[in-house]
C-alpha cells in the first residue's frame, strides 16, 4: 500500500515537472510569436487559464488549449499587459536615472520608485490569476489587484517571495530558464493566487450570508434596520 502511495505521488511529481516544462517552453514560444512585447501578455493569460484548470482538475491537451486561448484573449490580455509594462518600464527608467545621485533628493525619489516597483511587482502577480478566474470589465482588473494586494499582504509576500527566488535561481543557473524558470513560476503563482481567490470567495460568500441573517432578523423583530443588498457579486475578487 505504501509502495503504491510513493508510486502514484512520484508519477504526479514527474507528470507536474514535464507539464511545466512544456508550459515554460509554449509560454516562450508564443512569446516571441507574437515579437516580445505583444506575445508576453496573452502567453501569460493562456498559461494562468491552463494552470487554473489543472489545478481543478481539468485534463486538455496542452499545446492545443494553449494555442486556443492565446488566439481567443490576444486583444485583452494585451490591454491588461501592455500599460503594467509601460509603468514598469517608467519606473526602471526612473531609478536607473535617480539612483545613480549622490544628493538627498535624488536618494529619496530612488527610494520612492523601488517602493512603487515593489507594489507593482504584487500587484501583477495576482494580474493574469484573477484574469482566468473572473469576468471583469478590463479596467476593473489592476485596481482589483492592487486592492487585493493590499488587503491580503501575507499572500502578497509569499507571491513576491516566490517571484524572488525565481529571479535569483534563473540568474544562478540561466539554463533553468528555457526549461522550468517561467513554467514553474507560472504554474506556482496560479495555484497560490487560486487558492487565495477561493479562501477570498468563501469569506465574502460568509459575510453575505451574515448580513441577510441579520437583515431577515431585523425584518422579523419589527426593527428600523433592513437588510443591505450586498455591494459586490458574490465571489468578486475583493476582500
Amino acid at each position: 500500500m505504501l509502495a503504491g502511495n510513493f508510486s502514484s505521488r512520484a508519477y504526479s511529481f514527474f507528470d507536474t515537472l514535464l507539464w511545466i516544462a512544456c508550459l515554460n517552453l509554449l509560454w516562450i514560444l508564443f512569446t516571441l510569436f507574437g515579437l516580445g512585447v505583444l506575445g508576453a501578455g496573452p502567453a501569460t493569460a493562456a498559461a494562468q487559464i491552463l494552470v487554473r484548470r489543472r489545478a481543478r482538475g481539468e485534463a486538455a491537451p496542452l499545446l492545443r488549449s494553449f494555442a486556443k486561448e492565446y488566439c481567443a484573449n490576444f486583444v485583452r490580455a494585451n490591454a491588461l499587459a501592455l500599460p503594467v509594462m509601460a509603468v514598469a518600464l517608467a519606473l526602471a527608467m526612473n531609478w536607473n536615472y535617480s539612483s545613480g545621485g549622490r544628493d538627498l533628493m535624488s536618494q529619496l525619489v530612488a527610494a520612492g520608485t523601488f517602493v512603487a516597483a515593489i507594489f507593482l511587482a504584487g500587484a501583477a502577480c495576482y494580474l493574469f490569476p484573477m484574469y482566468a478566474r473572473y469576468e471583469l470589465p478590463l479596467g476593473q482588473y489592476l485596481m482589483t489587484c492592487s486592492r487585493f494586494a493590499i488587503r491580503h499582504l501575507a499572500g502578497t509576500v509569499i507571491l513576491l517571495f516566490v517571484t524572488a527566488a525565481a529571479v535569483y535561481a534563473s540568474r544562478a543557473l540561466p539554463g533553468l530558464i528555457p526549461f522550468f524558470s517561467i513554467g514553474a513560476w507560472l504554474y506556482v503563482t496560479g495555484w497560490l493566487c487560486d487558492r487565495f481567490f477561493a479562501a477570498n470567495d468563501d469569506s465574502v460568500a460568509a459575510l453575505a450570508l451574515a448580513e441577510e441573517g441579520a437583515g431577515n432578523a431585523g425584518a422579523r423583530t419589527g426593527g428600523g434596520s433592513t437588510a443591505v443588498g450586498h455591494s459586490r457579486p458574490l465571489g468578486a475578487p475583493v476582500g
